[in-house]
């Protein structure tokens, strides 16, 4: 499932990408690099290392842009090349795990339980425990709907660490975000924001003296989508305002947005009827549940058309984190 982070034989650790997945591969985001491999890939590093067992890991600066993915293409294909997989549905490599090298899974959902299992805990699981206990609480879901996330999951974290966890599915994840806008409210919790589109997600706050901040999952049962449903052909950038439709799966990852009022803000967006999309899909984490249902987005992004392998279905969605650009983008027109 998405989100779920793996350890592979060769020390990388990385985090589950979406629902789809080949057979015999794991579509996935490496988060963590073993220092021995460092000088592989020719991206800025994070000063701070961590620690997994006895082996030291670095991260990059920025996991998340279009140049750092395309230079992990190249390492994986140069130095590991069993960790790139041609998607025909998308007609492009994509960085993968084989199944073989995945050595131990921390399914977020587990890592919960463990925590509460745990005889003697630090100072930050205690923290971690209680803020998760009183959200829960709050939202009125039970812990097992609920997990632990990060570097406190894989147990390799430090005093200064941040508390991430996980709530699964979608009911539960607004239930969440009402439940932390009363604790806020209580001056129990604070927000933090550090730019517009933290003022939008809300996702992330401080509890005491620690940074938290937390993301949804679907639950197994809202997972129907599967690897092959559909092929992808990309046609061209566009930049447009729309509004959205339905949010009801704004908060996953792929985030989908739902949108009518398609409104091109430049002439190369102007469309044919039959051709304008009906959804805008961002792969980017920080796109994620930035506007809710009516309201306004403005978006660049690639254009694709979408066919069902399975029957004559055809629609035109908008992509948000291609992996070509570093100009694909979602904003929302009001906080």
């Amino acid at each position: 499932m998405d989100g779920d982070t793996f350890v592979t034989s060769d020390g990388f650790i990385m985090n589950t990408f979406g629902y789809e997945h080949p057979k015999t591969h794991v579509f996935a985001f490496l988060k963590y690099i073993p220092a021995k491999y460092k000088n592989m890939f020719n991206v800025e590093m994070l000063e701070r290392t961590w620690h997994y067992g006895q082996t030291e890991l670095f991260r990059a600066e920025k996991l998340y842009t279009a140049k750092n993915y395309q230079v992990f293409i190249e390492s994986f294909r140069k130095n590991f090349p069993n960790y790139i997989v041609y998607d025909e549905n998308r007609d492009k490599e994509v960085i993968s795990a084989p199944l073989e090298r995945i050595e131990e899974v921390f399914v977020p959902r587990d890592r919960l339980i463990w925590l509460q299992n745990l005889t003697q805990k630090d100072e930050l699981q205690t923290k971690a425990l209680d803020l998760i206990n009183l959200i829960s609480k709050e939202a009125k879901i039970p812990l097992s709907d609920m997990g632990l996330h990060g570097s406190l999951a894989l147990n390799m974290h430090a005093s200064h660490s941040d508390i991430d966890f996980v709530v699964y599915g979608t009911d539960n994840f607004r239930r969440t975000e009402a439940a932390i806008e009363i604790l806020v409210n209580n001056n129990q919790l604070t927000y933090i924001v550090g730019n517009r589109l933290d003022a939008a997600r809300k996702f992330q706050g401080r509890y005491q003296d620690k940074i938290y901040m937390y993301n949804a999952t679907r639950q197994f049962n809202e997972n129907t989508s599967k690897f092959g449903q559909y092929k992808y052909t990309p046609l061209t950038q566009v930049h447009f305002q729309a509004t959205i439709s339905d949010d009801k799966e704004t908060m996953y990852r792929p985030a989908t947005y739902k949108i009518s009022n398609y409104k091109p803000l430049n002439p190369e967006s102007e469309l044919p009827i039959d051709k304008i999309p009906t959804q805008v899909v961002s792969n980017i984490g920080c796109y994620r549940n930035i506007a809710k249902q009516g309201k306004d987005i403005k978006v660049s992004g690639k254009l694709e058309k979408v066919e069902s392998t399975t029957s004559n279905q055809v629609f035109y969605q908008v992509v948000v984190g291609t992996a070509t650009s570093e100009e694909e983008n979602i904003w929302p027109t009001t906080i």
